[in-house]
C-alpha cells in the first residue's frame, strides 16, 4: 500500500523520547519550553505555548480574546471540522465565508463583503469577535488582504496555521502575522510530535492567558501556585516536546522534499483531467502538507467509489478537507444550503488528496498517477 502520509521518524527522534522517558520527567518541563521557544524563533514571535492539539490551541485562541457566548467569528466555509466546532465551543457561531477557487483559501473579496455587512449594523458590529482563515493544506492565505480588511474595523486575526509551518509570504512566516497562529503536529503534518499543537503569538499578555488555560487556570508568573482562571488540562508531554525538538531540526528538508514532490505530481499530471493545486502566492507560500487536486466534473460524482478502488488496488487517497457549513450540525443549526456557497460546494466534491511523504520514490509517484488516472478515466 502506498499511503497517504508517513511521518519522517528517523534514529534521532526515537532516541530523544527514550531519553525523556528515561528521565523520569514527563510533563510540562523543560523540554516542552525548549520545543517552545525552537518553535517561536521559527515562527518569528516572542512566544510559542505548546498544547495537546491544534483544536486546543484554536480553541484557548479565540477564549484568549475573550470570545463568549453571542459572538461572532468570521472563518473560512473550507476546513478540517475543528475550525468551525471550536468557535460553537465557545458558544459563539461561526460566519462562514466562501473560498478562491484555485488556492481553497478563505476568498478576500467575499471576506470584505462579509464584514462591511456585518459592521453595517450596531447589532452585529458589536459581536464581531476575530477573523479566522484557514491555510488550507499548507498554502498561506492571502494575509494582506485578509488583515488589511479585519484592520479597518480593529477586528483581530487568529491564523488556522495547522498545515503551514514554513509557509511564507513576503518574508513572513506563517502564524506571525496575525494576534495569534495556531500549528499542529498531527503525523500528517510535515513535522509531527504523535498529536500536539503550538499558539505562537507576539503578545506576552496573550502568552500569559494561554498558559494559564492550558494548565487548570494555574499563574504561570506566580513564585507560588495560584489559580487565576478556570482552565483546561491541554498541556503536552515531555516526551512528545523531545520528539518535537529533533523534528523542528529537519523541518526544512522535509519541505524541501515535499516541494520536489509536489513538482513532480505537477509534471505527471500535467495535460490530464486532473487541475493540479496552484501555489496562487508564490513558490515559497506553501509546504504542501497535502497534495490536492481537482477530479473533472465527470468523475467527481463517483469520487467515493474510486477513492475505494485505489484503495484496493494499494493507493491510499482521501478527499482534501470538509465543507464545515454543510456538515449536519451547521446544516441543521443554521439552514445552510447547497448554493450559499457555490467554491466551496464544487471544490468539496471534486477535492482528491494523493500521497506525499518525504520518503515517496519517484516510481511510487508514477504508479499512483497511473492508477488514480485510470480510476478517474473508467467509464
Amino acid at each position: 500500500m502506498i499511503r497517504l502520509a508517513v511521518p519522517s521518524i528517523e534514529e534521532d527522534d526515537l532516541q530523544a523520547v527514550r531519553d525523556a522517558l528515561a528521565s523520569g520527567y514527563l510533563i510540562q518541563g523543560k523540554r516542552v519550553a525548549a520545543f517552545e521557544k525552537i518553535a517561536a524563533e521559527y515562527v518569528g514571535v516572542k512566544a510559542g505555548v505548546a498544547v495537546s492539539n491544534c483544536t486546543a490551541a484554536l480553541h484557548l485562541a479565540l477564549l484568549a480574546l475573550d470570545v463568549r457566548p453571542g459572538d461572532l467569528v468570521v472563518v473560512s466555509a473550507y476546513s478540517w471540522i475543528s475550525t468551525a466546532n471550536v468557535i460553537e465551543l465557545c458558544g459563539a457561531q461561526p460566519v462562514f465565508v466562501d473560498i478562491e477557487p484555485d488556492s481553497f483559501n478563505i476568498s478576500p473579496e467575499r471576506l470584505k463583503g462579509t464584514l462591511d455587512r456585518l459592521m453595517s449594523c450596531a447589532s452585529t458590529a458589536r459581536r464581531v469577535k476575530a477573523v479566522l482563515p484557514v491555510h488550507v493544506f499548507g498554502q498561506i492565505a492571502d494575509l494582506p488582504s485578509i488583515l488589511e480588511t479585519a484592520g479597518r474595523y480593529s477586528v483581530p486575526v487568529v491564523e488556522d496555521a495547522a498545515c503551514s509551518l514554513g509557509a511564507s509570504l513576503r518574508g513572513r512566516q506563517s502564524g506571525s502575522w496575525g494576534a495569534m497562529g495556531c500549528f499542529s503536529f498531527h503525523p500528517r503534518k510535515a513535522v509531527t510530535t504523535g498529536e500536539g499543537g503550538l499558539v505562537a503569538t507576539g503578545d506576552e499578555r496573550l502568552a500569559g492567558t494561554l498558559r494559564a488555560l492550558r494548565n487548570h487556570g494555574l499563574d504561570p508568573n506566580a513564585s507560588s501556585p495560584d489559580f487565576i482562571m478556570p482552565g483546561f488540562n491541554c498541556r503536552i508531554t515531555e516526551y512528545q516536546a523531545a520528539l518535537g525538538q529533533t523534528q523542528m531540526a529537519k523541518i526544512d528538508r522535509i519541505i524541501a522534499a515535499r516541494r520536489k514532490l509536489a513538482d513532480h505530481y505537477n509534471r505527471l499530471f500535467s495535460g490530464t483531467p486532473l487541475k493540479i493545486p496552484a501555489a496562487r502566492l508564490g513558490t515559497e507560500s506553501h509546504v504542501y502538507q497535502s497534495y490536492v487536486t481537482l477530479l473533472p466534473d465527470s468523475a467527481s460524482p463517483a469520487r467515493d467509489a474510486l477513492i475505494q478502488r485505489l484503495k484496493e488496488s494499494g493507493v491510499e487517497t482521501a478527499i482534501g478537507t470538509w465543507h464545515m457549513p454543510m456538515t449536519r450540525f451547521f446544516r441543521n443549526r443554521y439552514g445552510y444550503r447547497k448554493g450559499d456557497f457555490p467554491v466551496t460546494d464544487d471544490v468539496f466534491q471534486r477535492s482528491l488528496a494523493l500521497p506525499l511523504f518525504e520518503k515517496m520514490t519517484p516510481d511510487q509517484q508514477k504508479e499512483v498517477a497511473e492508477k488514480v488516472l485510470a480510476a478517474v478515466r473508467r467509464p
